[in-house]
């Protein structure tokens, strides 16, 4: 049912263009290139396990841990614009 100028499909249209949105962006933050044997901030061992597990890895576990204490959370963005959904 159309609301106003949207389509007949609009709400799902939204949340296929945020799951594709969200999809774009974690992919954009995998790292890029070979494994590394040793972290690049601390230099430490990596160990053959995490390096199997994870592609790509370049950071050891307490590393990895401490920048994600850091990194942070993406909340999105209000695809709807309802001022009702704006003001919470």
């Amino acid at each position: 049912m159309a609301v106003g100028w949207a389509g007949d499909n609009a709400i799902n249209d939204q949340i296929a263009d945020s799951i594709a949105d969200e999809v774009a962006r974690a992919r954009s933050r995998l790292p890029k290139g070979e494994s590394l044997m040793a972290c690049e901030e601390c230099g430490e061992q990596i160990p053959e396990a995490r390096r199997r597990a994870l592609p790509r890895v370049r950071l050891c576990l307490a590393c990895q841990e401490e920048q994600d204490k850091h990194t942070t959370r993406f909340t999105g963005y209000n695809r709807k614009g309802s001022k009702d959904s704006q003001l919470r």
